[in-house]
């Protein structure tokens, strides 16, 4: 009597892809030749992650003072003040969208400086400089309306409607502030490791994405302070 011998049972990990691919058959992780190099050019870096999931945080934060104005403004109360903005608001809304072209322009400038052609751009650091100037002089002018607000009487108890003005206005410039610290790390770096570095320029390439949205974010603020 001929006795039949069965093929043991796959396991989930063989069937999966990339058997045989130096990881066991799991998921083709490593490759064949155990070069890891290869994967990580493909893999998306943390940072990168990181910085779109922060901002669709903030995204949200923003979207929920926004809509709440919105409905209290528009409730039957008769509570609600007309907002008369400090003139330094309007000389700030400049300087963020000033320090938002700097900042671009050091970026490209990076860009550059790191593909080879060294000879052909200025180092980008002095417009990494001005952004952080600009920055510290909205953050400056922020504190300055603030100030100025309270000495004319009108604290953040005084009314609801300047009770959202504070409550948006800090609450952007404590955003912008920890940008703020984040360039400044990357300039230290900057200065003491050089711009070859690709931690550097993913840095600095973050902070832009981020820069721009806070800019964004600003000018959205502004046009509905306006209107209140």
């Amino acid at each position: 009597m001929a006795t039949t011998v069965h093929e043991p049972p796959k396991s989930p990990a063989d069937c999966l892809p990339g058997q045989g691919s130096g990881n066991g058959g799991w998921r083709n992780l490593v490759p064949a030749d155990g070069e890891m190099r290869r994967v990580k050019d493909y893999s998306p870096r943390p940072a990168s992650t990181g910085i779109w999931v922060g901002l669709a945080s903030i995204t949200m934060t923003f979207a929920a003072f926004t809509s709440a104005l919105v409905v209290r403004q528009g409730s039957p109360n008769a509570d609600w003040r007309h907002i008369a903005l400090p003139p330094v608001l309007y000389l700030n809304t400049f300087v963020i969208i000033a320090s938002s072209v700097t900042l671009e322009i050091a970026r490209r400038r990076v860009a550059t400086f790191m593909g080879g052609l060294k000879d052909r751009v200025e180092k980008p650091a002095r417009w990494l400089y001005a952004t952080l100037l600009l920055g510290v002089l909205f953050v400056a002018g922020q504190t300055y309306a603030w100030l100025q607000l309270k000495a004319q009487g009108f604290g953040i108890a005084t009314n609801v409607s300047y009770s959202f003005f504070y409550v948006l206005t800090v609450a952007h410039a404590l955003h912008l502030l920890g940008g703020l610290g984040v360039w400044l790390k990357t300039l230290i770096r900057l200065r003491s490791r050089g711009a070859e570095l690709i931690d550097v320029r993913l840095s600095i390439e973050l902070c832009t994405v981020y820069w721009h949205f806070l800019l964004l974010i600003w000018l959205v603020m502004f046009a509905l302070l306006l209107s209140t």
